[in-house]
């Protein structure tokens, strides 16, 4: 069963494209302070992008958060880095900016002085390197490595981000997907990823509760220009119906105009093709409550 509850409205500084004005900077944490999580439940807040806040218990995640302001975005960061006063866990799944915002995570590690940081163990020295993070804060993920922090243990699936990258010397992974096991509940996080061979032998592993997939797609002009792709909507609906997770979250969609796809079209591809599967079309600053109903 998923409960839906829509989050105080924040301050109307920005209208997303389907009209619903977001809960913002202080608002938002504050909410997200607030809720109050039941075993067998747990919250999430989209931020944009490939970006949630996710709450199990007591303890907040901030998954791809991206917070700095950038050219182009079509949507304004939710809040600003200091405002992330709350946070546990900080993870980034690779290192693109809209995923590992190397801008902003020195603010946000001062706001959060008790979090980690999260990212792919083959990152891991070059993070704390270059984004100047302390050593001790920064914990390296990946298949075979989970990390466990305030309740929460996190497992480390391969993404394949356009292609299935390995490094050669180490076999560890430049991109990851977060599995998420805590208050009784078991949530996957693609990051950014294309369908590849084996992914769904390694992800049925898993009941998952709720799966977050991006929906944005690829093509030539788009890697011509170096932005690299996902998965398609088509593929990401395959993939729920492969899963059948409670509820699907489509993702990666709206921050971009020459990245972007139709949320809609995942829905309604997935409503005619699996009907069994929920899916739920996430905006910007809304609660949601994912209850296992068990």
């Amino acid at each position: 069963m998923m409960v839906i509850e829509g989050g105080r409205r924040g301050r109307p500084e920005f209208t997303a494209a389907r009209g619903w004005i977001m809960a913002t900077g202080r608002e938002l944490v504050e909410e997200v302070e607030s809720t109050r999580l039941a075993g067998g439940q747990a919250a999430y807040w989209w931020l944009g992008q490939h970006g949630f806040v996710m709450k199990f218990g007591d303890a907040v995640c901030y998954v791809d958060a991206f917070l700095s302001p950038f050219p182009d975005r079509q949507v304004p960061p939710l809040m600003r880095p200091e405002e992330a006063t709350n946070a546990d866990l900080i993870l980034g799944s690779h290192d693109h900016a809209d995923h590992i915002d190397r801008d902003a995570w020195p603010a946000m590690a001062e706001a959060s002085p008790r979090a980690k940081f999260v990212v792919p163990a083959l990152l891991r020295e070059r993070v704390v390197r270059e984004v100047g993070l302390p050593d001790d804060r920064v914990l390296g993920l990946d298949v075979d490595r989970p990390v466990e922090v305030a309740g929460v243990r996190v497992l480390g699936v391969p993404a394949a981000h356009e292609f299935l990258d390995v490094d050669p010397a180490t076999g560890l992974h430049p991109y990851l997907g977060f599995v998420f096991e805590a208050s009784g509940l078991c949530v996957y996080h693609a990051g950014d990823t294309c369908v590849y061979e084996g992914m769904q032998s390694i992800l049925r592993r898993w009941s998952f509760d709720a799966a977050f997939l991006p929906i944005n797609g690829r093509d030539a002009r788009r890697l011509a220009a170096d932005c690299i792709g996902n998965m398609t909507y088509q593929e990401a609906v395959d993939l729920a119906g492969a899963l059948r997770p409670r509820l699907v979250v489509p993702t990666h969609f709206e921050m971009f105009a020459m990245n972007s796809e139709d949320p809609r079209l995942f829905e309604d591809y997935l409503r005619v093709k699996y009907p069994g599967v929920v899916a739920k079309v996430p905006r910007h600053g809304e609660r949601v409550v994912v209850d296992r109903g068990e």
